[in-house]
C-alpha cells in the first residue's frame, strides 16, 4: 500500500513540475507577442547600414592608373585589370576593369590600398541575381551610382517604431488618445522653423513700434 501511494504522489510531482514547466514556457511566449518585432519585412522595410559598412565597391574609371596594386593586395587575385601600353607616352592605357562579386569576400584591401582612391564601398548590398555570371561586373557597372537606402520612398524607416509607446507595434495601430513617447524628426524641424518665425514676427513688429515712437519724436 506504501508503494502504491508513493509512486502516486512521485507521478503527482512530476505532472505538476511538467505543468509548471507548460505555464513557464507559455508565460515567456505571450511576454514575446507583445513585444516589437525584430524581423524586418524585406523588401518593404530595410535596414539602414553603418557608415563603415562594405558593400558593393564603386569603380572610378577616370582616376584609375592600372596600376595592380588592388589584384596585389586581394586574397584571391580577383580584379581584372585589362591595360596595353602606349609606346608613344610610354604610359598604361587602361582598357577595361572588372570585379566578380560572386567570389568576392568584400575584405576592403583593394579601397584601403588604392593610390588614387577609384574604389570606394557603398551601401549596396542587394546583388542577389539567377545567373552568376552576371555578378561579373565591368568598368561600367561599378561605375553606376550607389542606391542610397534611406532615399527609397518605398521603404518604411524602421527608426519610427521607436517613437511609439509601449505595446504599439504599427504606427497605424496608434490609438488617438494615445500619443508618441517621442517626436519625429520632421516635426521637430516643423516647431522649430515656426518658433523662428514667430520669433522674426515679434522681431519685426517691436522694429515698427521703435520707428513709429522716433517717427512721433
Amino acid at each position: 500500500m506504501l508503494g502504491f501511494l508513493e509512486k502516486v504522489s512521485n507521478y503527482t510531482k512530476e505532472a505538476i513540475s511538467a505543468a509548471q514547466y507548460l505555464v513557464d514556457g507559455l508565460g515567456v511566449t505571450f511576454d514575446h507577442m507583445r513585444r516589437r518585432p525584430v524581423t524586418v519585412q524585406y523588401p518593404y522595410e530595410k535596414l539602414i547600414p553603418s557608415e563603415r559598412y562594405r558593400g558593393r565597391i564603386h569603380y572610378e574609371f577616370d582616376k584609375c592608373i592600372a596600376c595592380e596594386v588592388c589584384v596585389r593586395v586581394c586574397p584571391i587575385n580577383l580584379p581584372v585589370v585589362d591595360w596595353v601600353m602606349n609606346k608613344e607616352t610610354k604610359k598604361k592605357e587602361l582598357r577595361n576593369y572588372s570585379i566578380d562579386f560572386g567570389a568576392c569576400i568584400f575584405c576592403g584591401n583593394c579601397v584601403e590600398y588604392c593610390p588614387t582612391n577609384c574604389l570606394s564601398m557603398t551601401e549596396e548590398y542587394e546583388l542577389a541575381a539567377f545567373d552568376r555570371h552576371s555578378l561579373n561586373y565591368d568598368n561600367v557597372a561599378l561605375g553606376r551610382l550607389p542606391t542610397s537606402v534611406t532615399s527609397d520612398p518605398s521603404v518604411r524607416p524602421l527608426k519610427e517604431l521607436a517613437y511609439l509607446p509601449g505595446g504599439i507595434m504599427d504606427p497605424h495601430e496608434l490609438p488617438a488618445n494615445q500619443k508618441r513617447a517621442g517626436k519625429l524628426p520632421n516635426q521637430i524641424i516643423k516647431e522649430l522653423q515656426a518658433e523662428k518665425s514667430q520669433e522674426e514676427d515679434k522681431k519685426n513688429s517691436s522694429d515698427m513700434v521703435s520707428n513709429k515712437l522716433n517717427s512721433t519724436n
